[in-house]
């Protein structure tokens, strides 16, 4: 009977882009269906369902906020009792019954429970991304070894590319799905969402002969707690003495079996977090036990190590929420914000708001081969590392373009609003202001850079340095930050509405005109200069994995 704390991994000719290509047609099928709803609910929500502006924006941060919570949850079934490939299958599932009811909810259900219903249906969609989110990026990943350098930089190549699949999906979603949703109906917009996830689902089962699976471990949740117990148990004791499994000779049987059957690799000592490090210390009871190793007493130093992985992660998760409140600004303010400027083109063509949401995916589209290609080649001659830069300093750069353009929006719409007063348009919202839209490029072409840089940098920062039998749950850490920044915006703008109300003027009332978005964009963009300095601080000091060699030496700190 195999031990709970050991992964088989299905070592057959399987994985590698052959099998990887069905599960990014899949990601990219279903980022259409999800973009394809959230890129343009502002709209349905302020003009369908009457809802304010405030309002509406709260809704959808909520929203989003769940769905990128829930894959918590998921991520925890997945790595402990399902495996990726049945969570992904059933959450699919899920996903698709939460499709279906959107069209449902407009066009079946009576008026006056319309709202109930079509939230009711975005929750249940939550549900099912839960279970998606975190295990198909992770099970396609896992589709690629880690034993060398060229196969660390084909993954790195593979997050950069998976990425713009998301991008090409949305993408798409936004320049079709919004016209049939504006010019044709909304219900017809919807069916056309609920049928993309019928393909995805078709797609990933005609791949399943070639997907490399992996078996569930058990709870990871356990190893971590049994480190914690051990080290509180021994908190008075000095972390001098000999300490268990410190080098490979000395690993657990079921450490190295985890090693054998997964390529995982056993984690050398290091010198962060050292009360953790009394979880390894030999004691006298341990030395007297006939019995086999106690795991709430003693812990080797790989088991150690994975939760020091875990505890690393957390203060670059807190300096990534501002970046991810900002994020939210693209589904909300910045529909409004071109809503209300001059979006013709010729005498009877107008661009949907939402529809400018499709250059920030064609900027990705741009750049990110721009940056695998030309960028990361001729940086690797430099730095030597295999991706060029490292995660580390790939996210600085995205935070730091982040925090730059929110300085632009501010810039941009206080321009929009002394267009505004010029013209006499301040008590007209409803008035297009006679300012072109492409004003607003600037904004969504540097949103596409950040993304790039900063997006792909978490995927492979929450991904490559977390243990690798809790690789789900780094996907489910990474997306869980976004969901708190929807959170935290919401927190913001209710914040900011106080705040300038008890002053005498709000800034974020439903008439733009007479509102102060400029000002909110500022605020946004300080607290983006504050959390980028917290986070230049905490990663200076982060300390990347160490592995250990089986001839007793260590690898050397680097970035796995």
């Amino acid at each position: 009977m195999a031990d709970s704390t050991s992964l088989i991994v299905n070592k057959e000719a399987k994985g590698g882009w052959n099998a990887a290509v069905f599960i990014m047609v899949v990601e990219m099928t279903e980022r259409f269906a999800f973009y394809g709803l959230a890129s343009n609910l502002m709209t349905f929500l302020t003009n369908e369902l009457g809802q304010s502006t405030a309002t509406a924006a709260k809704h959808i941060n909520t929203w989003l906020g769940v769905s990128y919570l829930f894959p918590i949850l998921g991520a925890f079934l997945a790595d402990s009792i399902l495996g990726r490939f049945k969570t992904v299958l059933l959450s699919s599932f899920v996903y698709l019954l939460g499709m279906v009811m959107l069209p449902l909810s407009v066009t079946v259900v009576a008026p006056r429970l319309r709202e109930k219903a079509f939230f009711m249906a975005l929750y249940v969609m939550a549900v099912g991304e839960g279970g998606h989110k975190p295990c198909v990026m992770t099970f396609a990943a896992d589709q690629f070894g880690e034993a060398s350098t060229e196969e660390k930089a084909t993954k790195t190549s593979f997050f950069n590319y998976w990425y713009l699949s998301i991008v090409l999906g949305s993408s798409i979603a936004v320049l079709a799905l919004v016209f049939i949703q504006e010019r044709v109906s909304w219900s017809a917009g919807f069916s056309v969402i609920a049928g993309s996830v019928v393909i995805a689902i078709l797609i990933f089962l005609i791949g399943i002969p070639r997907y490399r699976k992996q078996v569930p471990v058990g709870s990871p949740f356990t190893r971590v707690a049994q480190v914690i117990v051990a080290a509180t148990k021994k908190w008075r004791l000095s972390t001098t003495r000999h300490h268990y499994g410190i080098c490979y000779e000395e690993g657990t049987e079921e450490d190295k079996s985890l090693e054998s059957t997964t390529n995982a690799h056993l984690l050398a000592r290091t010198n962060q977090f050292r009360f953790l490090d009394k979880a390894t210390i030999i004691d006298e009871v341990d030395n007297t036990s006939n019995k086999n190793r106690n795991p709430w007493r003693l812990c080797p130093v790989s088991q150690v190590e994975e939760v020091k992985l875990i505890l690393r992660l957390v203060p670059i998760w807190i300096s990534l929420i501002m970046f991810c409140a900002t994020l939210t600004q693209l589904n909300t303010f910045f529909l409004k914000q071109g809503s209300m400027m001059n979006r013709t083109i010729g005498d009877h063509f107008t661009i949907p708001p939402a529809a400018f949401q499709s250059i920030v995916g064609v900027t990705i589209l741009i750049v990110i081969p721009i940056y695998d290609r030309v960028f990361v080649p001729n940086v690797r001659k430099i730095t030597n590392h295999h991706s060029g830069i490292t995660s580390l300093q790939r996210i600085g750069v995205g935070l730091f373009i982040a925090t730059f353009n929110m300085m632009v929006c501010g810039f941009v719409e206080a321009k929009r609003l002394r267009v505004a007063r010029d013209h006499g348009l301040i008590d007209s919202p409803k008035v297009v202001v006679p300012m072109s839209s492409l004003w607003l490029l600037p904004q969504y072409i540097l949103v596409g850079i950040g993304d790039v840089f900063t997006i792909v940098g978490m995927q492979e920062l929450f991904y490559d340095q977390m243990p690798e039998t809790m690789r789900s749950i780094g996907a489910a850490i990474f997306m869980s930050v976004v969901g708190v920044g929807s959170f935290v915006s919401t927190g913001i703008i209710s914040a900011v509405q106080t705040i300038s109300k008890s002053h005498g003027e709000e800034w974020l009332v439903n008439n733009l005109n007479r509102a102060h978005l400029d000002y909110f964009y500022w605020v946004i963009a300080s607290l983006n200069a504050v959390s980028l300095c917290f986070y230049l601080f905490m990663a200076n000091r982060f300390v990347y994995k160490k592995v250990q060699d089986k001839d007793d030496g260590v690898e050397g700190e680097r970035e796995e």
